[in-house]
């Protein structure tokens, strides 16, 4: 039998409410213990927390029976005042009962996993919506978490599962006339898979992005206006700027929220030759940030060193002060053109997205790579001649990898990576 365990489900510190959540056989027993009955499932109680004779606080209680919670487990939670002295008082007194230990991070959704409740996939959806920054993330998180992975996975496993009904029949009636040639279906349901596979994984890339979020990087000649550029774009001073040239040194990233999408700014050193050695580096390293960027934005004419692709913008900096404009004219210092330079960024990278299919992490690409791997694999069996028993195995080799993709096989080395991203009352 599973231990019963207990932590805060919300961070530390001063709050006007804090939730303790405990889950276990134990959980109704600890209830009864500290409020003087066990809560009935489903239903909100107001009740006094007391221990050892000693009033703590008064608490919204709520009861999950077991197959009905989170874990799957028996759950009880507690909605305490969020003073840091009243959290710790009743996690101590649920502590003392002995009935329960403090949960290790991600517990909570292990149990979840282990119970059936969810499968891989939404535990790691459930991981990005905790740590989603933007209306974008939260969306495709939500969709990840709701099982949209695992109702396509068994589709998809369903119809496998289907051509290797068909081609062990051929196995189990070998003796005997089969009636129908099933290889033409067969071929057809494999075809079809193989295609869907191939979409679903070229849609990753972007569905990554999503989730990851995307680097710009704004580059250029020294005293280009790079860093102004950058502190108007952020909203705040975030790199040094001044007339001598050559002050960036170092690439300086600045997080921001673009129309629901996580974007990174990238201000980096201004290209040109130097002697200085600090200087070279930092050019290097503009030069590597910028070639591995999403966007970049070029301050002036393109430079020897890299050249602009076609979705690249080419802006005309300094527009405050004249000059011929090339490109969408823009000022850091008065903040002219900015707005319609974030306007193309967004549009840029929007239309980079719009294609994002179900998958978001590189896990779910590889697997779904195995998985077109043994599709094609039998395919070409069928191809050159119909051995029945080793088309059967790769089918099977197919549904196995469908079955790593939502965790129900070999899963185990990576579960301790993905539960290291919860908190303790996760």
């Amino acid at each position: 039998m599973a231990e019963t365990i207990y932590a805060s489900a919300t961070a530390r510190g001063r709050a006007g409410v804090a939730v303790i959540r405990v889950s276990g056989p134990e959980a109704f027993a600890i209830c009864e213990l500290l409020t003087g009955a066990a809560p009935k499932p489903r239903l909100s109680s107001l009740r006094n927390i007391s221990w050892k004779g000693e009033h703590l606080d008064q608490a919204l209680v709520l009861g999950f029976a077991q197959n009905a919670s989170f874990t799957g487990e028996e759950v009880t939670e507690f909605q305490i005042h969020g003073g840091i002295a009243v959290v710790s008082a009743v996690l101590r007194a649920i502590g003392e009962t002995g009935l329960a230990r403090l949960a290790e991070a991600g517990e909570f959704t292990r149990r979840a996993l282990d119970n059936g409740m969810l499968d891989l996939t939404q535990v790691e959806g459930l991981a990005d919506l905790i740590d989603a920054e933007t209306e974008a993330q939260r969306k495709q998180a939500l969709r990840t978490l709701s099982g949209e992975i695992g109702k396509r996975v068994d589709h998809w496993r369903s119809r496998l599962i289907r051509a290797a009904a068909l081609i062990e029949a051929t196995i189990d009636f070998a003796d005997e006339d089969v009636p129908v040639d099933v290889v033409p279906e067969v071929k057809q349901i494999l075809t079809d898979l193989v295609a869907e596979f191939s979409r679903e994984i070229v849609s990753v890339s972007a569905a990554e992005r999503i989730r990851d979020g995307f680097e710009v990087a704004i580059i250029g000649a020294p005293n280009a206006g790079k860093s102004t550029l950058l502190n108007r774009l952020a909203g705040r001073e975030a790199a040094i700027t001044s007339e001598i040239a050559g002050t960036t040194r170092d690439v300086i990233e600045v997080r921001m929220d673009l129309d629901g999408l996580a974007v990174t700014l990238l201000d980096t050193a201004g290209l040109r030759e130097s002697d200085d050695p600090i200087e070279q580096e930092g050019i290097r390293r503009a030069l590597q940030r910028a070639e591995a960027a999403d966007l970049r934005l070029f301050l002036g004419q393109p430079l020897n060193v890299i050249k602009p692709l076609p979705e690249d913008l080419i802006l005309h900096a300094k527009s405050d002060i004249g000059g011929v404009a090339q490109g969408l004219a823009v000022s850091g210092l008065t903040g002219d053109g900015v707005d319609e330079l974030l306007r193309q960024v967004s549009r840029i990278l929007s239309a980079k997205v719009a294609n994002a299919g179900i998958l978001v992490r590189e896990r779910h690409r590889q697997a779904l790579r195995q998985g077109v791997e043994a599709v094609q694999l039998v395919l070409s069996r069928l191809d050159a001649g119909f051995l029945p028993e080793l088309v059967a195995e790769d089918l099977r080799g197919a549904v196995r990898a469908l079955d790593v993709l939502v965790g129900r096989v070999d899963v185990e080395d990576l579960l301790g990576e993905i539960f290291s991203s919860f908190c303790i009352g996760k």
